[in-house]
């Protein structure tokens, strides 16, 4: 979901470029309310892999191929979606050089990630369509109708912060303990609303009930993707993990403070907001960061790189 948010820069520069050309976008189903209604875009095709992944895949290729794009551009490293740029019939076909099939591309793009100093993730995705615009920068951006903003502004009547606590990654997520004890000690007079997708709703109630922040709201599964982009706004801040949540307030330039557990900013996945905070550990750790998506397990077994966080770091940014 996070790569979604981080490619709308293409997006945008794309529409800019070429304001009469339809822009379709692909992507995993599940997803497409990332989307819902962008304004930029003509259609929004939907791969299903939930069930006869590669039958599906077999008839999107078919699909792409009869539409006959004047261009392909393939912001992924997976096979599967090299085959579909392969195979699109397209006279432009654009993607990273570390596609296992960018052999079969018109234009290869090296993908620099990992060392310090590396561009963000949003300037590599830039890089790919450089060739057919101006080579400028654009905005990452979501887009809530009036309808997100008039149903999440019933939470907006006093001053709040939202809390993402979860990630997909283990060692990404700032831990569950670490939570309770920054709602604990926040002031009560200072609404807190949680959010995530319906998975983490007992995630979010946990915390909840174990902090006594009786001025806490569980939002969890309660919202959509965009209603949740929409509630972020507005939010003296917000507090992610460095997973999606975290592009989600940074594409509607929201107030951001995100936790930095076993990854690292230089990676070229840091928070774009103007008012953007990171927060790492102060103890120095040679196994820091352990890898580019995380791990369901600490490699070292201690994962201090999130328990030695003081909970003050957090308190000092409110």
């Amino acid at each position: 979901m996070g790569d979604i948010v981080l490619a709308t820069p293409v997006i945008e520069k794309l529409s800019d470029q070429y304001p009469n050309a339809n822009i379709d976008f692909l992507l995993k189903y599940g997803y497409e309310g990332v989307l819902y209604r962008h304004p930029k875009l003509h259609f929004v095709i939907v791969w299903d892999k939930t069930e006869k992944k590669y039958k599906h895949l077999i008839e999107l290729i078919k699909i792409i191929r009869e539409t006959k794009y004047d261009a392909v551009i393939n912001l992924q490293r997976f096979a599967s979606s090299g085959l579909i740029t392969a195979l699109s019939g397209s006279k432009i076909r654009i993607g990273f050089n570390k596609n296992p099939l960018s052999i079969l591309f018109t234009k290869r793009i090296k993908h620099n990630i990992g060392s310090p100093g590396s561009p963000h993730e949003t300037v590599r995705n830039l890089k790919l369509i450089e060739c057919i615009t101006d080579g400028g920068s654009a905005p990452m951006k979501l887009y809530p109708s009036k309808q997100d903003f008039a149903k999440v502004s019933q939470y907006k009547t006093v001053a709040f912060i939202t809390i993402a606590p979860a990630s997909l990654w283990f060692t990404k997520q700032y831990p569950e303990d670490k939570w309770i004890d920054f709602a604990e000690k926040m002031d009560n007079d200072t609404r807190i609303y949680f959010l995530g997708s319906p998975k983490e709703k007992q995630l979010c109630q946990r915390i909840i009930d174990n902090s006594g922040h009786t001025n806490s709201l569980n939002l969890s599964g309660e919202m959509s993707f965009l209603e949740s982009a929409a509630l972020m706004k507005d939010a003296l801040m917000n507090f992610v993990n460095d997973s999606a949540p975290m592009h989600f307030a940074s594409a509607m330039n929201a107030n951001t403070t995100v936790i930095y557990c076993s990854t690292v900013p230089d990676f070229g996945f840091g928070p774009l907001s103007e008012n953007s905070q990171i927060i790492e550990t102060k103890k120095h750790l040679d196994c820091k960061p352990c890898g580019l998506h995380g791990f369901k397990t600490c490699p070292k077994k201690h994962f201090e790189c999130a328990t030695t966080i003081d909970t003050k770091q957090l308190l000092d940014v409110i």
